[in-house]
C-alpha cells in the first residue's frame, strides 16, 4: 500500500500532462517554458543542496566512481546495440539506459522501508547520476547535435553550465565546513525554507510535462519492450558487480535493499530534458515518457517483493 501512495501521484502527476495537452489547457510554448525553469534555476539548486550536505566518507567516494564507469560502460554498450534493439529510437536508447531517478522515486520509497537515517545511501548514488547526467550526457548530445564543434568551446559551455557550477559550488561548501557552520545557528531555518519552498515543484514540473508529451503508439511497444529488457540486465550486471566490489556492505540489508530498489526505477528524470534536442517530433517525446512509465511499475512491483521477502 506504501508504494501506491508515494507512486500513484508520479502517475497522476504524468496523467495531468497528458490531459492537459489533449485538451489544449497547456501550449507547447507553456510546456517548453516550464522545462526551461526546471532545467536552469530549479535542478542546479538541487543538485548544490545534495552535494554541500552529502556526507563524503571514503566508500562515498569509491562508490561514486564505481558508477560513474559503470553508466558510462552502460552507454557504450547501449550504444554499439541501439539500432538493433530500438530501430529509430536509436540516437535516445543509449541515454535511456543510464541512471536512476532517486530523488523523486528511490528515496521516498526507500525511507518508507528503512527510515530517513539511512537516506544517505540513496544520495551517494545520485551524485554519481547527477555527474553523469550534467556532466557527461549534455558533453555527448553537444557533440551530437554539433558535430563541427570546436573541443575548447564545448568545454567551456559545459563547465559554465548551470548543472556543473552547481556541482562545483556544493562540493566546496562541503568541504570547507560552511554548511556545518550554518547548520548550528539559526540561519539554517532560512536555507532550509528557501531549498525546501524551490525543491519541492521540480518533481512535479518534470512530471507533468513527460505526460504532455505522452502518446504510444504501437509501433513503440517492441523497442520499448526490448529496450526495457536491456536495461534491466544492464541494471542487474550492476548490482551484481555491487556483491563483488563491495561485499561487506552487501552483507548489510539496509545497504543492499537500497541497491535493490534504486537499480529498478525509471531512467533519471533530468535525461529527457537533457537530450531533448536529439527528438525530432513528438513521437519521440512519446517514446522517453513511455519508456520511464515502464520503470515506475517496475520500481513498484520491486519495491512489494522487497517488503514481501526482505523486510
Amino acid at each position: 500500500m506504501k508504494a501506491i501512495e508515494i507512486l500513484f501521484p508520479v502517475f497522476f502527476m504524468m496523467f495531468l500532462g497528458w490531459l492537459s495537452h489533449r485538451r489544449g489547457w497547456v501550449t507547447a510554448g507553456q510546456n517548453e517554458g516550464a522545462k526551461s525553469l526546471v532545467f536552469n534555476i530549479l535542478f542546479p539548486l538541487l543538485v548544490f543542496h545534495v552535494l554541500v550536505k552529502a556526507e563524503l566518507s571514503t566508500n562515498f567516494i569509491y562508490e561514486i566512481l564505481f558508477l560513474d564507469a559503470a553508466w558510462i560502460l552502460v552507454y557504450l554498450i547501449g550504444k554499439s546495440i541501439a539500432k538493433p534493439i530500438s530501430g529509430r529510437y536509436a540516437r535516445l536508447a543509449p541515454f535511456l539506459l543510464m541512471t536512476c531517478e532517486g530523488g523523486s522515486v528511490a528515496l521516498p520509497l526507500y525511507i518508507a522501508l528503512v527510515g530517513a537515517e539511512h537516506a544517505v545511501n540513496i544520495i551517494t548514488f545520485d551524485v554519481a547520476g547527477i555527474l553523469i547526467n550534467f556532466g557527461l550526457v549534455p558533453a555527448l548530445v553537444t557533440r551530437q547535435t554539433s558535430k563541427d564543434v570546436a573541443f575548447l568551446p564545448m568545454a567551456k559551455r559545459i563547465i559554465t553550465a548551470p548543472f556543473i557550477i552547481a556541482v562545483i559550488v556544493g562540493i566546496l561548501v562541503n568541504m570547507s565546513g560552511l554548511y556545518q557552520w550554518l547548520m548550528e545557528n539559526e540561519l539554517h531555518r532560512i536555507y532550509d525554507g528557501t531549498m525546501d519552498m524551490a525543491m519541492t515543484p521540480i518533481a512535479s514540473i518534470i512530471l507533468f510535462t513527460l505526460g504532455y508529451g505522452f502518446h504510444l503508439r504501437a509501433a513503440q511497444i517492441k523497442p520499448l519492450l526490448a529496450l526495457t529488457v536491456v536495461r534491466l540486465v544492464l541494471c542487474g550486471a550492476i548490482v551484481g558487480a555491487f556483491f563483488l566490489l563491495f561485499p561487506e556492505l552487501m552483507a548489510v540489508k539496509i545497504f543492499l535493499v537500497g541497491v535493490l530498489l534504486y537499480f529498478a526505477c525509471p531512467t533519471g528524470f533530468p535525461v529527457p530534458l537533457q537530450i531533448e534536442s536529439l527528438c525530432k517530433d513528438e513521437d519521440d517525446e512519446s517514446f522517453m515518457s513511455a519508456f520511464i512509465s515502464i520503470f515506475i511499475v517496475v520500481a513498484m512491483v520491486v519495491y512489494t517483493l522487497i517488503t514481501l521477502l526482505l523486510i
